[in-house]
């Protein structure tokens, strides 16, 4: 059976109902195809115990770009943000907690109790992201510029860009361009003094990448992450339900703009006639014929997977198995009869705030790059770098009176182990976490009803994430901006006449700020019109 669309998006992820929306706003009757049973990607709320939900991967938002939250009026379909003061807490090995929060004055006086120096350094540091922040900001929605044939519209932003950077000033300026090839490490050590405070920042470097604190570039991932969110150690707001309650928003919104959602339908491959994307083949047999596609996979599941290579020139093929996409980050979501008692929260008489915010559990610079360490050589980390949130402090929705849920993001993680399989592995993976867990908060194990473990391997098998990579493709300085995914072709658009990239493998790709998807639309929408006029 076959049937004729305007528009199929492969994955009902963030950006690809973000897509949809926009396609369906201009007109267009975009049909959406998710292969799971619920839309969302990795931003989904699940039942993993009975009474007990909780985000089954992020735990947090990118945050959305404000004009996608605007455009798209997600509070009149559902979304409600909770409103926190508390940000990120990390804990010390020797019972001492460094809380800051989203008031850059509360946080400076926190970090006064450990170094007088740095809490005024901490407000120049937000200041001068801040300021980098409305240099590059603008950069997240736009189309990277072609390499080859800048086009008017590309040369314009990109002196506005130029204009935007020299306004800095000479100061800022420099920062800019010696900050992006720096090692985190190096960053942080020339503005700080005290380890919490040095971990607290570089972790946000970090997260999901396969970089330590030493690595070169890894600065960079934290402006590409400030360049949304200006504040040190990112505000990462929460909806209620769970970050699911967001794509679910998402999903009204695109399906009152006319977009159509089908869930349960796995596109097994992409029909390429005479060079043209032409159609999709579902697993159930079902085809369906599109006047352009949009895939939300990431880019090597949409090319060497859906495509297939031989569609495709043997050069682009060779580029993009190199393109690196292994993962490293873990998941573990914990079912809690009661609150655990952290050693250094109820010391520092900041316990309930705390645990309505994150918890980082990385508390010097060395115990990040140690957990790099163990991975780089295909091991699990002894002393894994945690991050975690009690998301039923602030939302009892989510399990029973009285219990709790705990979501745990665990790195590092490599996908490719040295010794053993993930299948063998995934009860080290909990323990591991347990037991760190456990360093700070001793009753833990106690309180636990119920551990469900999502490896490396499950981001790919059951999210479709090629690696277990989160953000679709290593967030490292040679695959950003006009690189991503490969140079030549960070515009959206892909060798195959038809066919369009709309995930986070494309520029910007970080989190779950939808600007990949909106990016994408919008440059889908030139090609269309364009078409329509021929």
């Amino acid at each position: 059976m076959s049937t004729k669309r305007d528009a199929v998006i492969i994955g009902g992820g963030h950006n690809g109902l973000v897509t949809a929306f926009y396609l369906a706003k201009a007109g267009l009757k975009p049909l959406v195809l998710e292969r799971r049973h619920v839309v969302g990607g990795a931003a989904v709320t699940e039942e993993f115990h009975p009474g007990f939900k909780c985000p089954a991967l992020a735990h947090s938002t990118g945050p959305l770009r404000p004009e996608i939250v605007r455009d798209m009026q997600l509070e009149r379909h559902g979304l409600e943000t909770i409103p926190s003061q508390a940000s990120v807490t990390t804990l010390g090995d020797d019972g001492q907690a460094l809380a800051l929060s989203s008031d850059i004055a509360k946080s400076c006086a926190a970090i006064a109790a450990f170094s007088k120096k740095d809490a005024e350094k901490f407000a120049e540091f937000h200041r001068v992201l801040q300021s980098l922040a409305q240099a590059i900001g603008p950069l997240m929605n736009e189309t990277p510029p072609s390499i080859d044939e800048p086009s008017k519209s590309d040369l314009w932003n990109l002196l506005k860009t130029g204009r935007r950077i020299r306004g800095l000033g000479e100061r800022d300026m420099y920062r800019l361009m010696r900050w992006v090839p720096m090692p985190v490490a190096d960053l942080v050590g020339e503005w700080f003094e005290s380890e919490l405070l040095r971990a607290t920042i570089a972790a946000r470097a970090l997260f999901g990448t396969y970089l330590g604190t030493a690595s070169l570039g890894s600065s960079a991932v934290l402006l590409l992450r400030a360049a949304s969110d200006p504040h040190p150690i990112g505000s990462a707001p929460v909806p209620r339900g769970g970050v699911g309650a967001l794509t679910q928003a998402l999903a009204a919104a695109a399906t009152a703009a006319g977009a159509e959602i089908r869930t349960g339908a796995n596109v097994a491959s992409i029909a390429v006639e005479d060079g043209e994307a032409k159609s999709v083949l579902l697993a159930s047999g079902e085809e369906i014929s599109a006047g352009l596609i949009a895939s939300n996979a990431d880019p090597r599941r949409t090319f060497l997977g859906l495509v297939g290579p031989t569609h495709l020139d043997p050069s682009f093929v060779v580029k993009l198995q190199n393109y690196r996409s292994t993962g490293c980050v873990a998941k573990v979501n914990l079912a809690l009869a009661g609150l655990p008692a952290f050693i250094a929260l109820k010391s520092s008489g900041n316990g309930s705030s705390a645990l309505a915010g994150r918890i980082h559990i990385g508390p010097t610079l060395e115990y990040l790059e140690r957990a790099f360490d163990d991975a780089k050589y295909g091991a699990l980390s002894r002393h894994p770098i945690l991050e975690v949130a009690i998301p039923s402090v602030a939302d009892s929705s989510l399990a029973p009176a009285g219990k709790h849920v705990m979501s745990v993001y665990v790195q590092f993680a490599p996908y490719k182990l040295k010794t053993g399989d993930w299948n063998s592995q995934r009860e080290a993976l909990g323990d591991a976490v347990v037991q760190t867990l456990a360093k700070h908060a001793p009753d833990i194990s106690s309180l636990i009803l119920h551990r469900q473990v999502i490896t490396p391997l499950d981001l790919e098998q059951t999210y479709g994430l090629t690696g277990g990579h989160i953000f679709h493709g290593e967030l490292s300085l040679d695959q950003l901006f006009t690189m991503r995914p490969l140079l030549g072709w960070a515009r959206y658009r892909t060798p195959i006449p038809g066919l369009y990239l709309c995930g986070c493998g494309t520029h910007p790709g970080d989190g779950l700020t939808g600007a990949s998807g909106r990016n994408a639309a919008r440059e889908i929408l030139k090609d269309w019109k364009t078409s329509r006029m021929d």
